[in-house]
């Protein structure tokens, strides 16, 4: 298998603008937050582009579904994180509402795009733009 171009797929682009949400919301946390839930939101929001560019440059279909796994695991830390900001007040559920909707679309994208990997027979990938 040849490495896929991250840069073209479509779950990689969409879990760049999560990154994005993720820092413009996150921004308006507590200041004594910055080591806590901030930077641990931050950090598994960045995760899931950057374990995706590191499977996609992989040898193997295998070894890129195993960095989708790790991808699909930071983004269920953010939705934690997420929730836990909300309990904490820290931001409200409608501020939350848009990365929560994004998230979900990601990790079924996620899914979805390592089924075609584990089953190739089920049909191409269709991830680019």
């Amino acid at each position: 298998m040849a490495t896929h171009n991250y840069k073209e797929l479509k779950i990689w682009l969409k879990s760049r603008i999560l990154v994005k949400q993720v820092y413009q919301i996150t921004s308006a946390f507590p200041k004594t937050e910055l080591y806590g839930i901030t930077s641990q939101a931050r950090r598994s929001a960045v995760s899931i582009p950057s374990n995706i560019a590191e499977g996609a440059g992989r040898g193997t279909d295998k070894d890129f579904s195993h960095f989708l796994d790790i991808a699909k695991g930071s983004v269920f830390e953010l939705e934690t994180l997420l929730i836990l900001a909300s309990d904490l007040n820290f931001a409200s559920e409608g501020e939350l509402q848009k990365v929560m909707e994004m998230t979900s679309e990601i990790k079924k994208m996620l899914s979805s795009f390592q089924d075609k990997l584990n089953n190739p027979k089920r049909g191409t990938v269709l991830t680019k733009v």
